[in-house]
């Protein structure tokens, strides 16, 4: 059986995990509705920044509250927190379920509804649900309703408390630590501001560009090329005792002085010249002339 809640009524809870679904009804001017969770301790206020469970922190660190995301269904849109309440914390006294609307009030999101429902259930019908209207109309922010300890179990209060200075006022009034410059300046197009470590960011942070590398600056080159060597290979000898041509050698091989009898062309990639027919070798040396052997 399904319980339509008024504010400020309550009801029991025997399911051990529940699903906090605010839906409403989609339009033209009608604002997306963010839901989300902030978990108090005895004394009515969070923790730490870990205690708010929204679109930039989906999951507390316990694992036992989370964000599942927007869904189209037939009715609408809807956004929903799970909560495993036999895992909670025992430093957690109370959950608030929150809606909030980016900049835009609450006047203009038509059929809010919060429906709680028992997860483990494969039926579709809803434990409990309350329509929630806000109360003068420039709310930017609701407390839904609130889940809290009642000795050994859990109950669930329909509340439609609202803020008309939005979700940053509402997470900062249980002590949440926002910081005010991330969440409502643009950032500026030059320069990308670096994300807090501590307080909690309402606005999704700017990407970060890559880090720029510095290279070294490439070698000062010479004002002229040398003529020799050509591919700056060194000047070698010639090869096998072979004279070089005369001339300018290929591929900067060294030059050498020209044979006689051989014509001064210049020879292709440094090689020697062929040496013509009958034309003597000025390196043959005779034997010395006379007897070779004096008798004794």
């Amino acid at each position: 059986m399904t319980h339509a809640m008024l504010k400020g009524s309550n009801v029991p809870l025997e399911a051990t995990t529940v699903r906090a679904v605010l839906r409403w009804t989609p339009g033209q001017g009608v604002p997306d509705v963010d839901a989300s969770a902030l978990l108090l301790g005895p004394d009515g206020r969070t923790r730490s920044d870990e205690d708010f469970v929204f679109y930039n922190q989906p999951r507390h660190p316990s694992g036992k509250v989370w964000r599942l995301g927007k869904k189209r269904v037939a009715e609408g849109l809807t956004d929903t927190i799970q909560t495993e309440l036999t895992g909670v914390e025992s430093g957690v006294s109370r959950i608030l379920l929150v809606a909030s609307a980016d900049g835009v009030t609450f006047d203009r999101v038509q059929a809010l509804r919060i429906l709680l429902y028992d997860a483990a259930s494969t039926g579709s019908e809803a434990l409990a649900y309350f329509d929630v209207k806000p109360e003068t109309g420039e709310e930017t922010a609701l407390i839904c309703g609130e889940l809290y300890r009642r000795g050994e179990g859990w109950k669930f209060r329909a509340l439609g408390e609202g803020y008309s200075n939005g979700l940053e006022g509402l997470a900062t009034d249980y002590g949440i630590s926002v910081d005010e410059s991330e969440a409502l300046e643009e950032p500026p197009t030059t320069t990308v501001p670096t994300p807090p470590t501590t307080a909690a960011t309402i606005q999704h942070p700017p990407a970060q560009p890559a880090a720029e590398v510095s290279r070294p600056l490439p070698p000062e080159q010479p004002t002229a090329v040398p003529a020799q060597p050509g591919y700056g290979y060194p000047p070698q000898q010639p090869a096998y005792g072979y004279p070089q041509p005369a001339g300018q050698p290929a591929y900067g091989y060294p030059q050498a002085p020209a044979t006689a009898g051989v014509t001064g062309a210049q020879s292709g990639y440094g090689y020697p010249q062929p040496v013509p027919a009958g034309t003597p070798d000025p390196d043959v040396r005779l034997p010395p002339q006379g007897p070779q052997f004096i008798g004794r």
